[in-house]
């Protein structure tokens, strides 16, 4: 989902060894190199906005300026903090890369760092599409004409391994999150508040639970149309279309949301519907099955946008909409299952948050 983008990251972003201890990463890296074993070298970017490769590889989340990995095939890794050299304390609790440094001279810095690489003239370029033009062009332009720069995406590379126990234990928080959350709009809505207020009920649950980010949208014309704030609403709406999502230990949870004072048709569709797709999703079917499932389902409502084709059945983990797999499901798969229409008869979403198992799947939130 496209949600408004905070200008600053505040929430709790601090590296937990307990839960996600530094072998993790590091066997995160280990497979990367497995997937292309020429190579000599990475250089991860992240910012705010765009951080889940760089956040799967070292912890970091950049709050405000941008960041760089350099993580050689042989050898400890750096991190390049974006700031000022007063950035880089700040940073340190935030990562397992023991050698930070301030982001200055990006093209030059990279290029000497290569240099100094055993077999330097093949590095992979992580998270380089959303890089800004200058540090790409200085990059580039810096580095030596031999350098083969591979663009690859590190989440997608290792679609063989699936998410591990520590992944999925870190998406529990975040549902446990977001049900908060769910909570917190479904008492504040029942006291006769508006829409912002309820809302605002909602993101406050999350932070107090610990949230790291949280993102929301509402519809006020009865879920047709999802907008996130730009003025106050002091009206309540009936039915009340919210989608809420939240992010702990850098994983996200997602989930639409429609409360109705009054029977509404869609929205008991959409309810049955749910129920029917998550009988049925297990390891060996594909989301394309889930789609069809869904499409077929909500007949003869029209699927709403957000759950249309394979918009149903997203991968969810590190970002909201996380590197898709190919393929049949398998263990360790977690899913934002989408239920979703719009007619004449109106609209509602509803929504599940599922891990895949060995025998069937988890609901991990609904």
């Amino acid at each position: 989902m496209l949600t408004m983008h905070p200008t600053l990251l505040v929430g709790p972003a601090d590296w937990d060894p307990v839960r996600m201890p530094k072998e993790e990463f590091r066997a995160r890296i280990d497979a990367m190199w497995r997937q292309d074993p020429a190579a000599g070298g990475a250089i991860v970017h992240g910012d705010s906005r765009d951080h889940a490769d760089l956040a799967y590889l070292t912890n970091f989340t950049p709050k405000l300026a941008p960041a760089l990995a350099l993580i050689p095939r042989a050898g400890e890794p750096q991190l390049l903090v974006g700031g000022g050299a007063n950035m880089v304390p700040a940073a340190k609790p935030l990562t397992w890369i023991d050698r930070l440094l301030p982001l200055r001279d990006a093209g030059n810095t990279v290029a000497a760092w290569a240099r100094a690489l055993p077999g330097g003239n093949r590095l992979l370029l992580i998270g380089g599409d959303g890089m800004r033009h200058a540090m790409h062009r200085d990059i580039i332009g810096a580095l030596a004409p031999d350098v083969v720069l591979t663009p690859t995406d590190a989440r997608l590379a290792l679609q063989a391994p699936r998410m591990s126990a520590r992944e999925i234990a870190a998406i529990r928080d975040s549902c446990a999150t977001l049900d908060a959350a769910t909570v917190a709009l479904t008492e504040a809505r029942r006291s006769g508040v508006g829409t912002t207020a309820a809302l605002l009920a909602a993101e406050h649950a999350a932070w107090r639970a610990g949230a790291q980010d949280v993102r929301t949208l509402f519809s006020i014309n009865g879920g047709g149309r999802l907008q996130p704030f730009a003025l106050p609403v002091e009206r309540t709406a009936d039915p009340f279309q919210v989608y809420i999502a939240v992010r702990r230990l850098g994983y996200w949870a997602e989930g639409f949301v429609m409360l109705a004072d009054r029977p509404h048709p869609p929205l008991e569709c959409v309810r049955a519907v749910r129920r029917q797709a998550l009988a049925g999703v297990g390891p060996g079917v594909s989301r394309g099955d889930l789609s069809d499932a869904v499409t077929k389902g909500v007949k003869p409502h029209k699927c709403h946008p957000v759950s249309a084709g394979m918009e149903s059945a997203v991968h969810i983990g590190l970002s909201l909409d996380d590197a898709g797999r190919d393929g049949l499901l398998a263990p360790g798969d977690v899913l934002s299952l989408r239920v979703g229409v719009a007619g004449d008869e109106g609209a509602a979403i509803v929504s599940a948050m599922i891990a895949i198992t060995d025998s069937g799947n988890e609901v991990l939130w609904s």
